[in-house]
């Protein structure tokens, strides 16, 4: 009992020096409040309208009649796209994407209508920029949704003429109806699939890098062995010590983003209130743990830190948010499971967008407890580093 109450006091004592370290020193409130709040706010804000909308796109109108006056205003019509510039050749039409002044345009050629009326299927040609592929690619789907109304709505027209009903004309034109349901996101909303992850992985390069930071400052200023010593030279207490305070910090400013998306932004959030605070939970212990084994690795606060971002940002790319995992190289498929940041991906993509039970995410779980416990392989190491070495700047 009278151990428990010296332990106790040690990691009051230290909680209060690590409380004054944070107040003091510029970094902490920075990295772990004012930048994630940015963060938050800025890609939130920033993807707003769910998708873009009026993306200029140019028009080279050669038959100029009014079918093809009609397709235009029909495409100036549809929310994602806006009519930004008539062209008299592809020539110009070309040079303003390449100017960045539109990001594609729709060739008529002469004698369009003509062939559309006698039924000798005219060619009209697409030209859109991949460069930004969310623009291309949505303009390239009203390009073609305009152009496949326009010939259903001559063909329509045509076979009114020759007497046929309603239900036979939709019949004929298209026979096969589609029942389309876009599960999760029905808004097609970038915002959600973005959002989601973004903040998440920056908010755990946060994590990882205070962490680090926090622990090797200790060495490079010399605190060493004054924080070694207010902990009895026990390396979990120190530890603990130094780590609840920012813990608490970091969940409360991602439990702040977890209510502020699902909350108030109404992010689709099937999994419910209980499966969000678990995931949060999980991940701030993670990434923490993740950033003091790094450092037990290598007692260097420069190694460390590089180490803990490049493995943040890499997991950017290997969680498979926007690109599957499966379609990427084996080594990558196998680096990915050593990252954080695709454990925590899938948990949210299977239990808290899907819906699904914990269970079907186990493996993840399993991986992120983890890494949680890793610094239990180091804490020797970090011990040593702090009573043996001498900083060398």
């Amino acid at each position: 009992m009278k151990k428990l109450r010296i332990y106790i006091r040690r990691l009051i004592n230290l909680w209060a020096r690590e409380v004054d370290l944070m107040i003091h020193n510029p970094i902490y409130i920075c990295c772990m409040v004012v930048f994630p709040l940015v963060v938050i706010f800025f890609f939130t804000s920033l993807m707003s309208t769910g998708q873009p909308e009026k993306l200029p796109c140019g028009v080279v109108d050669q038959d100029n009649t009014s079918i093809t006056r009609a397709m235009i205003r029909q495409l100036d019509g549809l929310q994602g796209t806006q009519v930004a510039g008539h062209y008299n050749n592809a020539t110009e039409a070309r040079k303003a994407i390449q100017r960045n002044e539109i990001y594609g345009f729709l060739y008529i050629p002469e004698g369009t209508t003509a062939k559309l009326v006698s039924q000798r299927q005219p060619e009209v040609s697409f030209y859109y920029s991949n460069v930004t592929l969310v623009a291309g690619g949505m303009l390239f789907k009203d390009l073609k949704t305009v152009t496949t109304l326009t010939s259903a709505a001559v063909g329509a027209a045509k076979l009114q003429m020759l007497g046929k009903t309603p239900n036979e004309i939709k019949t004929i034109i298209q026979p096969i109806g589609l029942d389309v349901h876009m599960i999760g996101n029905p808004w097609m909303n970038y915002n959600v699939y973005l959002s989601c992850i973004m903040i998440p992985g920056i908010l755990v390069l946060f994590m990882l890098l205070i962490t680090v930071y926090s622990i090797g400052t200790e060495l490079k200023f010399g605190r060493a062995k004054e924080w070694m010593s207010m902990s009895g030279n026990n390396i979990l207490i120190a530890l603990a010590g130094k780590l609840i305070p920012q813990t608490l910090i970091f969940l409360t400013i991602f439990l702040g983003y977890e209510w502020y998306v699902y909350g108030y932004l109404n992010f689709p959030h099937p999994g419910g209130l209980s499966m969000i605070v678990f995931l949060a939970i999980l991940t701030v212990l993670s990434s923490q743990g993740f950033g003091v084994f790094v450092f037990g690795l290598m007692p260097s606060l420069r190694m460390s830190m590089s180490i803990c971002s490049l493995w943040a940002v890499v997991g950017f790319s290997a969680c498979g948010a926007t690109f599957p995992l499966f379609a990427m190289d084996g080594m990558i498929e196998a680096l990915a499971q050593i990252i954080p940041l695709r454990h925590y991906y899938m948990i949210y993509q299977i239990c808290i967008f899907n819906g699904y039970p914990l269970i079907n995410a186990w493996v993840n779980v399993v991986a992120l407890v983890a890494f949680a416990s890793l610094p239990i392989l180091v804490v020797r190491n970090i011990k040593r580093a702090m009573i043996e070495y001498v900083y060398i700047p």
